[in-house]
Formats: structure tokens, sequence, C-alpha cells
């Protein structure tokens, strides 16, 4: 069932190894969505610096998210981005640009969970000596943000359910 309205921009955020792209997937098959995977919206050499190791700076990150509010602009049905978005100004930037309301889900776990999780992924480029980073720039949203915040230290069908009745309750 989709939430509210037949078109709708969520993004999921939050740390690198939190769910994102699992979330995405599992929850855009229950609530008939597209999942775009923002990692695959990153240019070449944002995804080069990262996999060097490299925290992104606010110039790398800027190009990025124009593309991501863009493509949350007019959303044919229920769109899904999973973005980090970890600052509250780049949510903002998200939202300027996609000119349109934006529900942020927000995938919030310990740092001893996403570590966990980086360590037992294979092939990704994010490497594990970027945590800190994303720790430290993260601004977790506040209650003017139109977010909702899960804890993913649960099983993928019980979150999924989770954020798709919190979606519910959201207005769009």
């Amino acid at each position: 069932m989709a939430p509210h309205s037949a078109r709708r921009g969520i993004v999921l955020m939050g740390v690198a190894g939190g769910g994102k792209s699992a979330v995405g997937a599992a929850l855009a098959t229950r609530l008939g969505a597209t999942y775009v995977d923002g990692d695959d919206l990153h240019p070449p050499e944002n995804i080069a610096r990262m996999s060097r190791g490299e925290p992104l700076t606010d110039d790398d990150r800027w190009p990025w998210l124009t593309v991501v509010g863009r493509r949350l602009a007019a959303p044919d049905g229920v769109l899904i981005i999973g973005c980090s978005a970890l600052k509250r100004r780049y949510r903002d930037h998200i939202r300027n640009e996609a000119g349109a309301p934006v529900t942020f889900v927000h995938l919030s776990g310990t740092k001893v969970l996403i570590t966990a999780r980086m360590g037992a992924r294979a092939g990704h480029f994010m490497p594990m000596s970027l945590i800190d980073s994303q720790f430290a720039a993260l601004e977790p949203p506040t209650t003017d943000e139109n977010a909702i915040t899960v804890d993913i230290g649960q099983p993928l069908e019980v979150l999924v359910v989770e954020i798709a009745v919190k979606l519910e309750e959201t207005p769009s």
C-alpha cells in the first residue's frame, strides 16, 4: 500500500553501512515504489575519492545532492532514494532542489553495529576507515524536518513494516 499520495519522495538516510540499499529495495517492493541507490548518482570522481578512503568535502557533495533532489522533483509514483544526507544543510538542499515535500527516513544504528555490518559486506567502495568521518558528520534530523527515525538493530522485515506504518502516519 502506497503511503498517502500517489506521488511521494522519500530519502533513506544515514551513515554508510546502515542498510539503505537493502531497506530501500525491500521497502520499494512493499510500497510498489521505485528505489534508486544514491551511490549510483555519484559522479565517478566521488566514488574514486571514497574508494581511496578520502572523505568527501561539501564541494564534492553539492552536485550529487542536487541530482538527488532533482530526481525527487516529480516522482512518478513513490520514489525512494538512498542518500546519506548526513547534515541538515544537505537535507535542506535536497528539499530545495525537489521543490516538493520530501520525507527523510533516518536509518539509525550504533557505531558498533555499523562497524560490524561494514566489516561483513563485500564489494562496496566505501572503506571502513570512513566510518568515523560519517559519524562525525551526522546531524540526526530534528522534529521540524518531516523525518522518521528507525532503529536498524532489528530484522529487515520488521524494519520495513515499521517504516511503512510510520510513512502512513506522516504527511507527504
